[in-house]
């Protein structure tokens, strides 16, 4: 099992990124499970309106050739097929009145369809 772990907290062009506001709803969340062996698991799998759709789940699990990314202790894992598709893109947690929930600013997608769920 191949892993790879940084810390870091500039806006990298050739890793994920996260918020602070992102960060620390993780960590609230990850508080709440009580569980101090789970990761914020980020993938990208094929589905949604324009082809590919994002997952973002917490997970126990270490994939041979997963990314791992530290951020104030919140650790970010990308696997390795995901990787290319998510370099440069950027986490958010928005509370607003219109919409509560996590965002993903990427670079890298062309497009995305009108319910902000798939992009390609």
């Amino acid at each position: 099992m191949t892993e790879q772990v940084e810390t870091t907290r500039e806006h990298r062009a050739d890793s994920i990124n996260i918020t602070e506001t992102a960060t620390s709803k993780v960590a609230s969340l990850l508080s709440q499970e009580g569980r101090d062996d789970l990761q914020l698991r980020i993938a990208v799998q094929p589905g949604g309106c324009s082809g590919l759709r994002y997952q973002l789940f917490f997970d126990e699990r270490h994939l041979d050739g997963d990314v791992v990314t530290d951020f104030d202790g919140v650790a970010v894992v990308v696997d390795r097929m995901s990787v290319p598709y998510l370099h440069g893109a950027t986490i958010d947690f928005v509370d607003s009145i219109e919409k509560q929930g996590f965002t993903i600013d990427n670079p890298n997608a062309s497009g995305s369809c009108a319910c902000g769920d798939s992009f390609h």
